[in-house]
């Protein structure tokens, strides 16, 4: 590996990780920042991509075309879709699935396209590293699979036919799309979810509270990733 890509889809998932470095080399491109760090002699380029697959696709391609970046971590918030999860838990995704793909009039299943492929497979190298490391900082997380679409979906009618058609854990907006880039252009990559809103949520959740508090978490636990590929 020589430069890793380490991506959020909003400011508040990539600020925890910034704080750790000094220097740091910013360029603007394609109407977004990109945020050049080292971490012990490893090159890494930061950035948030917006919100949604359009965007995050965008800044997927330009990490991996612009900046060369070979290997790419993601890092983000997500709805649960299965009950066993709560607040807090960290998913891995193993698959990803885009669940707002729909060409069922044409024959075809949910998620797919010709060309395409209902589901994209992760790194198991990666995933075997953090399963790795989650296990050394006494982490608790899950492998399961993570549908995303351009929609926040809060209909529970919704939720049960996206795990009922795609058997996802969770759900959210952006990692399939990255998940495409990257196994179209042969780059390892790897999707961290933390479960920001569940089944059985309570009506005085903080979510801005939880983002900073997750997003911390999340960035702690991709460092030391980050840390254990540059070894």
């Amino acid at each position: 590996m020589n430069k890793l890509a380490i991506m959020g889809a909003m400011q508040e998932e990539i600020d925890p990780l910034l704080a750790n470095f000094k220097d740091i080399k910013i360029t603007e491109y394609a109407d977004n920042k990109y945020y050049e760090v080292s971490l012990d002699g490893l090159d890494i380029v930061i950035a948030h991509s917006k919100i949604g697959k359009v965007f995050a696709s965008l800044t997927a391609t330009t990490m991996i075309e612009k900046f060369g970046c070979d290997t790419l971590l993601f890092s983000g918030v997500a709805g649960a879709v299965n009950s066993d999860l709560k607040i807090g838990d960290l998913v891995i995704a193993n698959r990803l699935c885009q669940h707002d793909l729909d060409i069922t009039a044409f024959g075809h299943p949910h998620g797919f396209v010709p060309g395409g492929k209902v589901f994209v497979e992760t790194s198991k190298e990666l995933r075997e590293i953090a399963k790795e490391v989650a296990k050394q900082n006494s982490l608790k997380v899950l492998e399961g699979t993570i549908a995303t679409g351009d929609q926040f979906v809060h209909s529970s009618q919704r939720k049960e036919f996206i795990q009922n058609t795609f058997k996802a854990d969770a759900l959210e907006m952006e990692g399939a799309s990255v998940a495409v880039i990257c196994d179209s252009l042969n780059v390892p990559f790897f999707i961290l979810r933390s479960i920001s809103d569940s089944a059985d949520m309570d009506a005085n959740f903080d979510f801005d509270e939880f983002l900073k508090s997750s997003a911390q978490i999340s960035a702690d636990y991709i460092l030391k990733i980050a840390q254990k590929l540059n070894n």
